[in-house]
């Protein structure tokens, strides 16, 4: 079978359980007796392993089977959860990542059979089978039957049909009795494939994930590998455990396409343990079942869920009574995937679309003999445009949390490396950013991380002696300002030490001794931008190379967004990344200066003033003006731009006051010409010297504006 067409969603699903397995394994060691954590990992370790074997990638398929092995006897209560167990663990989601890595790159999962991890996977088995032996096992395990329910009820299993016969260990019994206690029904069923069918183990899987959607499946005979392998005729049994109806299990069973028949009944936990001595199956299954519906009913609910093999009609669509609801209705998927590619064209299209729209407005303004009709018109385009822009661009948005979900196990790790005892902090997970943005700002913040770990923070004897708690704290905390988002990175450590910088800087011939002296400490701490530089003594597989902050800043700018940082000495420092909500359609003040029309975004604007020349202030030799308690710099934008100014010197100037943080600055332009819709263009790397200016757009009249950058002319 040609799977190349599910491989993106193969590798999209995988990355999701690998991410599901990370979080969760870390949250296991935490609490190892946590059993809802013990459950969840064993589902998705089950879900990759069948997804693996599905596409025919045979390795990843063996080690996911393995540790689904492990987690099968954690949750029977055979082996308990330690700080061995959970190291391979995480070693297995490496190599499951690397298996993933290869398939995205080459469609094949590489010749790595990982052999070393799949002995140690089975010395834990090993280990927890003999560390439970003893004289919990000395008792004999109970064999349990259930008499099944359904209009066969009274037959025996001379129709070819194999009744359930299970035997249960001692933990498997407890767990049974846990859940009689809590109120939950123990059911037996046994499961009839047609005859016809040629992919049995594929419609066991399909009966077991049907099931599993209300009920928790505790054993089955054959067991669930042998199922997978086909190791069976056309019957197999289960004990399940379910909040669930018998007839609403039987149903889900019946709704999977090829099954003939499913037969089940209640067992009496309670009875079945009485009846311990008793040496004859047949009379223990008389004695464990209960009856829960009359033969009538039982006839009725099986015809009504019954499905012929020729047919693949979920549960929803089968007849159900006038005056009941359809029972166990599936829940519609309300998502969907799609390619980023897809998202890109449809943003470029709706560029265009406005470009188009304020072409119309300003051919209609030159006209000047548009009537009302056309004006309504225009306004109703105008208003359309703005939302599908706002619709495509909520499409885009993603959580930042699919990126920042991979730090905590990244920090355990660096922890266990560097000998530190470290926690991370993080918050705002639920930001949302461009999908582009959000896909290449993870490198960004993994390298601050590292360094926060590595040069950041002391070790517990230095944090003890300067009076700090031993575990460091390391935050990540993401949040929306305006129209940007910002991300920080803080850590309580050591800060930078500017006088090392410094000296570390003239040692390498980036800066003289004279230019050193005459540096303030935040022009020091920038150098730490510079390609190559580093402080570290020790080069080591964590940080040390110089390479790593000069990536970060070319990243981040790349992304039209800045990264500065702030520190104090003994305090810690935080790194602050700004990015732009949206790269491709953002609201502006169109202005003039001299005869050449500039776009300032509006979410870094925060008022526009009319400043008399006499207000304006000399403060070290540069102009600035007081604003309601706020001294605020001037930028005259003409002498930057080096743009002759249209205004007389003596009148008043406008101001557009932006603010990027804390900072405020006032930026004079000639004239405002309004707010507009813009799409930003690229001006591409010919042009990337020049930070002031972010892009272009292109105006209604076909004329080509240039969109200045705020946060960098503050």
């Amino acid at each position: 079978m040609d799977v190349s067409q599910y491989l993106e969603i193969f590798l999209d699903e995988t990355n999701e359980h690998l991410q599901n397995l990370n979080t969760q394994i870390l949250s296991l060691e935490q609490d190892p007796e946590n059993m809802d954590t013990i459950n969840e990992i064993f589902r998705a370790a089950h879900s990759l392993k069948g997804m693996a074997g599905t596409m025919g990638y045979k390795r990843m398929q063996t080690l996911t089977h393995d540790m689904e092995n492990v987690f099968s006897e954690v949750r029977n209560g055979n082996i308990k959860v330690n700080a061995g167990m959970i190291d391979v663990l995480f070693q297995c989601l490496d190599a499951l990542e690397e298996y993933n890595t290869n398939i995205r790159e080459s469609s094949d999962e590489g010749t790595n059979d990982n052999e070393p991890l799949i002995k140690q996977l089975n010395d834990i088995m090993n280990g927890g089978e003999a560390a439970d032996s003893g004289a919990a096992k000395e008792a004999k395990p109970e064999a349990y039957a259930a008499k099944p329910e359904g209009k066969d009820a009274d037959k025996d299993s001379g129709e070819g049909r194999k009744w359930l016969d299970i035997t249960l260990n001692d933990n498997q019994q407890t767990v049974l009795r846990e859940a009689v206690k809590q109120g939950k029904k123990v059911y037996g069923l046994t499961v009839k494939v047609h005859e016809s069918c040629i992919l049995k183990a594929a419609r066991a899987f399909l009966v077991f994930k049907a099931i599993e959607e209300n009920s928790e499946i505790i054993v089955s005979n054959p067991s669930a590998q042998d199922i997978e392998d086909e190791k069976f005729e056309l019957d197999f049994s289960l004990v399940v455990i379910s909040d669930a109806s018998l007839d609403k299990v039987i149903a889900a069973a019946k709704g999977v396409s090829e099954i003939e028949d499913v037969l089940g009944g209640v067992m009496d936990i309670e009875a079945a343990s009485a009846a311990e001595t008793h040496q004859d199956t047949a009379a223990l299954a008389a004695g464990t079942v209960m009856e829960t519906a009359a033969q009538t009913s039982a006839e009725e609910s099986t015809a009504q869920t019954s499905v012929p093999a020729a047919t693949s009609a979920p549960p929803a669509a089968k007849k159900a009574p006038a005056n009941k609801p359809a029972a166990n209705k599936p829940v519609v998927n309300r998502t969907v995937r799609v390619d980023i590619e897809k998202l890109d064209t449809l943003m470029n299209l709706v560029s265009e679309l406005i470009i188009a729209k304020n072409s119309l407005v300003s051919a209609s303004a030159m006209s000047g003999t548009s009537s009302q009709a056309v004006n309504e018109q225009i306004e109703y385009l105008e208003s359309v445009t703005t939302s599908l822009h706002e619709s495509v661009m909520k499409v885009r948005m993603v959580p930042i949390e699919s990126t920042v979900n991979k730090f905590p196990r990244m920090v355990r790790d660096l922890q266990k490396k560097l000998g530190k005892k470290m926690e991370l902090y993080m918050s705002g997970e639920d930001t949302e950013l461009d999908r582009t943005v959000v896909d290449q700002i993870g490198d960004p913040l993994m390298h601050l991380l590292r360094n926060a770990a590595d040069h950041g923070l002391e070790s517990a004897e230095v944090r003890k002696e300067r009076g700090k708690p031993e575990v460091g704290s390391i935050f990540l905390d993401a949040y929306q300002d305006g129209n940007n988002v910002v991300i920080e990175v803080r850590d309580d450590g050591n800060g930078i030490d500017t006088e090392a910088v410094k000296n570390k800087a003239i040692e390498r011939g980036v800066i003289t001794p004279e230019q050193g002296e005459n540096m303030s400490e935040k022009e020091i701490t920038n150098l730490l931008f510079n390609a190559g530089f580093s402080t570290a003594k020790v080069v080591s597989d964590v940080s040390g190379r110089g390479v790593g902050l000069d990536v970060v800043k070319s990243m981040i700018e790349s992304l039209s967004g800045e990264v500065e940082v702030k520190s104090k000495l003994g305090e810690g420092s935080s790194w602050i990344i700004r990015l732009p909500l949206t790269l491709a359609i953002i609201q502006a003040l169109m202005v003039d200066i001299g005869n050449e029309k500039y776009a300032i975004s509006l979410g870094s604007i925060q008022t526009i003033e009319d400043i008399s020349p006499a207000d304006v202030k000399l403060v070290q030799a540069k102009e600035v003006i007081q604003l309601r308690d706020l001294v605020i710099p001037l930028i005259r934008l003409n002498e930057i731009l080096d743009i002759e100014s249209k205004k007389d010197p003596n009148e008043n100037l406008v101001v557009v006051i932006v603010k990027k943080g804390d900072k405020y600055a006032g930026l004079v332009v000639d004239e405002l010409i309004g707010q507009q819709e813009i799409v930003i263009k690229s001006l591409g790397k010919y042009i990337s010297k020049c930070k002031i200016i972010s892009g272009a757009t292109v105006l209604g009249d076909g004329e080509v504006a240039l969109i200045l950058d705020a946060n960098t002319l503050i």
